[in-house]
């Protein structure tokens, strides 16, 4: 599923919405992962944001959680990957969805349509995120016979 580009007004408004203060570099990292149709690392990200250094996009992406701007998901390789999140709601994730570890060509992918099943806490656990990974081989994988363990 192909994501629509975010236009300047739609990224500002976007930003002020989660009450995070409007700069270019914020700009650009909001423009990156809008485009992204899977979560992404943050090594994937510097390669893009070759302009902005490591340290900025940690930065401005620990803001961004911290607002419910992205979404910080662990994959099956253990990396920290990112995705916009798109959460109208600046105190929680509205929009969790589960995700799928592909074994073979290790990607990551979002599967938007399928919610986080609803899990019933037992008394006094409060529950902050939800990181709900499937893992198995992709359909691309499958086809292609590329399947490795």
């Amino acid at each position: 599923m192909e994501r629509e580009e975010m236009d300047e007004a739609q990224i500002e408004q976007l930003l002020k919405a989660h009450g995070v203060k409007l700069t270019a570099n914020r700009i650009v990292i909001i423009r990156t992962l809008a485009k992204q149709n899977n979560p992404v690392s943050m090594k994937e990200l510097e390669l893009q944001l070759q302009t902005i250094d490591k340290s900025s996009i940690s930065r401005t992406l620990s803001l961004f959680k911290d607002h419910h701007l992205v979404h910080q998901l662990e994959d099956g390789d253990d990396i920290a990957k990112y995705e916009l999140c798109l959460s109208h709601n600046t105190k929680k994730d509205e929009d969790m969805h589960v995700h799928f570890y592909c074994e073979s060509c290790h990607r990551t992918f979002c599967l938007s349509d399928i919610p986080v099943p609803q899990v019933k806490l037992p008394t006094g656990y409060r529950l902050h995120t939800v990181n709900y990974m499937i893992k198995g081989i992709c359909p691309q994988c499958a086809h292609h016979g590329n399947v490795q363990r």
